[in-house]
């Protein structure tokens, strides 16, 4: 089992530039514990995520780390055009020695890809263009491609990633319909959300990439090849009185930032948040996890026993929480239950 971290960087209610800071800081300590990779978020508008331009900070990030890999989850394919992608994939690659990670996606608000006049009823077919596009821009001295969505005559590829034939592709998703397109193109997945809901992108997933036949760049350092992984936000702490004192009101605020734009501009595409309302419904139902070390390990535990996942992805500096109680937090988690976890 190996381990992940993501992060939206959210609003933090002190300085951007210190919790840009705070969260290369964080990000240094995640290295010497041992986690696998940071994925970065990307939304736009909102105080849930301040990297709209998540490439910029990756690059800071590909100087401040030497071996943690690195990588957005995602980027938001129908904002932006491939040509500009496929030269920042591999500007990044680069500025790391290798240690990309691309995560793709359509994006799931519809005020986000609207303000970039994006049609969220179109923005799926867009993705899969764009994915194609940059899949051939980053395979060739010269992109020649032609679709109703981009077209490009012949021009010169002057930079090519470090990694070959390109950096990993992952794809995030909660429904069946995400996490099968994944599967069937052979990309590393990750999925959240309550463990019932979760269940049934996962074996999408696989059902998907077993007919394949693998991944498209298999992963040695994960079982089958494939990286399959779950997202939890994890509070841990001497006691679980502790953990709640500081993990209740950082998850209440991240849950406030995720329908920030929904509450402001209406929910225009039906959207719902299936996590539950608060901290106690995340915690009862699996998507958040708080306690002691022993208790943060068995439901881990229990969860990767039911779910079948092969990568945890750390959700574990969020909303309003403050850089000492991060720290304290993934402390705890390195020495109390990443031992554990790697045994599984």
């Amino acid at each position: 089992m190996k381990v992940g971290l993501f992060d939206h960087i959210e609003y933090g209610e002190r300085p951007l530039g210190q919790l840009y800071d705070e969260r290369l800081q964080f990000a240094q300590a995640a290295e010497a514990a041992g986690i696998y990779c940071l994925h970065l978020a990307e939304h736009h508008a909102t105080p849930l995520c301040l990297v709209p331009v998540p490439g910029v900070f990756l690059g800071a990030l590909a100087r401040a780390t030497k071996t943690m890999r690195i990588g957005p989850l995602v980027y938001l394919l129908p904002v932006y055009t491939p040509l500009r992608l496929i030269e920042e994939i591999a500007m990044l690659d680069h500025l790391s020695h290798g240690r990309l990670e691309v995560g793709v996606g359509r994006g799931v608000s519809p005020h986000e890809l609207r303000f970039h006049k994006v049609s969220f009823d179109y923005s799926r077919e867009i993705f899969v263009d764009a994915f194609k596009c940059i899949g051939a821009g980053l395979t060739t001295d010269w992109l020649t491609y032609k679709s109703e969505h981009f077209n490009y005559d012949n021009v010169p590829i002057a930079m090519r990633p470090l990694q070959q034939p390109h950096p990993p592709f992952w794809y995030a998703s909660t429904n069946a319909e995400g996490a099968t397109w994944a599967g069937d193109n052979g990309a590393h997945f990750v999925t959240l959300g309550p463990v019932k809901m979760a269940k049934v992108a996962i074996n999408a997933y696989k059902t998907a990439l077993a007919k394949r036949g693998g991944a498209a760049q298999p992963k040695p350092e994960f079982s089958g090849g494939a990286a399959v992984g779950i997202q939890r936000l994890i509070m841990v702490a001497d006691s679980e009185a502790e953990a709640r004192r500081f993990g209740k009101p950082a998850l209440d605020r991240h849950i406030a930032h995720l329908t920030w734009l929904r509450d402001k501009l209406g929910n225009t595409a039906g959207l719902h948040l299936p996590f539950g309302a608060d901290y106690e419904a995340w915690l009862a139902n699996g998507t958040a996890i708080a306690g002691t070390p022993d208790q943060v390990r068995a439901e881990l535990e229990r969860q990767v026993a039911e779910l079948g996942t092969n990568y945890l992805l750390t959700y574990m500096f969020f909303g309003n929480m403050t850089l000492a109680d991060a720290m304290r937090s993934l402390e705890l988690f390195k020495t109390g239950v990443m031992p554990h976890l790697a045994k599984l």
